[in-house]
């Protein structure tokens, strides 16, 4: 073990030099060293079964970005965020019987995390995410991650939203869906100076008119009337 550890070392330092040269804000041996370790150990984290380890996994991750040591649309962080997200939906385990990876909380808080990631990836990671997934939390979740990303090309982001809102009309409403949604389209008008999508705008007048609490029927007409001003 000690061999290995001092291979990983003595690697990481001959790669040092080239990655401090591609950048004016150097960072120190030992900085590099401690990233790189960093990431090992939550990728460990994020492949166990252990529901804790997964959320660890994230808040690692959290606390990366939030100290700005991960770019936007990173993609050794992206590859982890997308697995988590997917956690229990294409990929299931099952020990005696039972499911045993079905955590929409370590989903949820993926969702979260993309959001704040950025990038083309994360954004078809949570499109992926809320046209299968079917926790209303992680939709939520996922549909106001896509807002804050602001991408919405081909209308493809809107649709998505959109879609959920109408399914969910049919199966039963829920409230916070419907808020995260109307949210996601406000922050998605404002970064695109409007929306076009017929879809969109379907699924607010559903929220307005359906089955929702009164400060959620507000809201879709105050986004409605909003909408007419781009």
């Amino acid at each position: 073990m000690k061999n290995i550890m001092i291979a990983v070392i003595v690697s990481l330092l001959a790669f040092a030099p080239a990655v401090f040269s591609q950048s004016d804000d150097e960072i120190t041996v030992e900085e590099f060293y401690l990233q790189n370790i960093e990431m090992v150990i939550i990728k460990e984290q994020a492949s166990t079964l252990d529901r804790d380890s997964k959320l660890m996994a994230l808040k690692n991750i959290e606390e990366m970005i939030d100290e700005g040591k991960v770019s936007e649309g990173d993609t050794e962080v992206h590859y982890i965020l997308d697995y988590l997200a997917q956690e229990g939906l294409g990929r299931e385990i099952n020990e005696a019987g039972r499911m045993v990876n079905n955590m929409p909380i370590v989903r949820k808080e993926a969702c979260t995390l993309l959001g704040e990631l950025g990038g083309e990836d994360a954004k078809n990671t949570l499109v992926d995410i809320a046209l299968k997934d079917n926790e209303t939390m992680v939709l939520s979740e996922a549909v106001y991650a896509l807002g804050k990303l602001g991408m919405n090309d081909n209308n493809q982001v809107s649709q998505a939203v959109a879609s959920i809102i109408l399914s969910q009309n049919v199966l039963g409403p829920d409230d916070n869906l419907a808020y995260s949604a109307l949210l996601s389209l406000e922050k998605i008008a404002e970064a695109n100076s409007g929306l076009s999508d017929p879809l969109a705008f379907q699924a607010i007048i559903a929220i307005a008119q359906g089955s929702y609490i009164r400060p959620v029927k507000m809201k879709a007409n105050e986004l409605l009337n909003d909408l007419r001003k781009y």
